[in-house]
């Protein structure tokens, strides 16, 4: 029987492999032709997903507040989503690869008739139209590589003693014409990264995330790599984090009480760490999700082994002396809040 933390780690190459079965084929006619978007002044926005009620509520968002400004591509790993569902989007299924592997498709193929190219994780939602005027404001300004609606908050880089906020991935536009044609950048993941933390305890990060590596490289070279100032961020964007981990529990398991008892059979000491509290958060956002994809669509979205609320917030109460006085459940709260408002 393999434990909570090594159970994760398989149930996403099992994930992965099965969902192939859906994606495998649709994959290989794509890459037949890699046929790019025609043309356009208007950004390329880009998503990827493996959760159908987090993209059905993730689009709702995007058409309410961006429209018809951006051309929106959507690459579905689950195999699931249904075109017809997503009428004004490109959708196509897509093996699910790592969030790098797939973003750099799309920059380097799909979007190569653009000079904007947006990649947007899709548990970031969109609350204002002006999203789109800040891209095309920023990116205007000359040797502008990138603007970030959503940067790392807990370490950040040191460059020739000077500090620079780190970009990520979350949510951010791209001038193609630097990061593509002229620089030829990638978006992969890296060891050797010995930035430092800026949280109180923090350790160096030790790894590059995706387009970390690259957003050092377009800095060292004196790039404008742009961030929202985080009191306007809020106002263009709001979201989760970590939300695969969730995803790939409520489909491994079939029944809640299964997901309740991978929760409660680790020992407390378990609590201290990240996992067991990241995994929570995210199923407490699952149940935002589904709460507004309910809201949507007028019925819920079948998922079997997700607990009630009510459960979930009771393996909360029952386990928050345990973790650490960081680990809040907070955003959470507030993300779900601002996204009921906005709906």
């Amino acid at each position: 029987m393999r434990t909570y933390d090594a159970l994760l780690p398989y149930a996403f190459k099992r994930f992965s492999l099965m969902k192939t079965l859906r994606t495998g084929l649709p994959t290989a006619k794509y890459y037949l032709t890699r046929k790019p978007l025609p043309e356009s002044e208007k950004p390329a926005l880009f998503t990827m997903n493996i959760l159908p009620p987090m993209m059905t509520v993730w689009y709702h968002f995007a058409q309410k507040y961006l429209g018809d400004r951006v051309d929106t591509t959507i690459f579905d790993s689950s195999g699931l989503l249904d075109p017809k569902e997503f009428p004004n989007a490109r959708v196509q299924k897509f093996i699910n690869l790592y969030a790098a592997t797939k973003s750099e498709e799309f920059l380097h193929h799909i979007a190569k008739n653009r000079k904007i190219g947006w990649l947007c994780d899709d548990d970031m939602f969109f609350l204002s139209s002006e999203a789109v005027d800040v891209v095309e404001r920023e990116l205007a300004i000359p040797n502008t590589a990138s603007v970030s609606f959503r940067p790392r908050r807990w370490w950040e880089y040191e460059i020739d003693g000077k500090r620079y906020p780190v970009s990520s991935s979350y949510c951010i536009a791209l001038n193609r014409e630097i990061f593509v044609d002229k620089e030829k950048l990638t978006l992969g993941p890296e060891n050797g990264n010995t930035h430092p933390a800026i949280i109180d305890g923090g350790k160096s990060p030790s790894r590059y995330d995706t387009f970390d590596k690259a957003n050092e490289i377009l800095l060292e070279k004196d790039y404008r790599c742009f961030v929202i100032p985080e009191h306007e961020q809020e106002k263009y964007v709001t979201g989760f984090s970590g939300m695969s981990g969730g995803v790939i529990l409520l489909h491994y398991f079939k029944k809640p009480e299964q997901v309740l008892d991978y929760f409660t059979t680790p020992s407390k000491k378990c609590w201290q760490g990240t996992m067991l509290y990241g995994l929570l958060a995210s199923l407490l956002a699952i149940c935002t999700i589904q709460e507004l994809y309910e809201q949507i669509k007028g019925k819920p979205y079948p998922l079997h082994s997700l607990p009630s609320r009510a459960e979930l917030e009771k393996v909360k109460a029952d386990h928050m002396q345990y973790m650490r006085k960081d680990h809040s459940f907070d955003w959470v709260y507030e993300a779900s809040e601002k996204l009921r408002d906005n709906i």
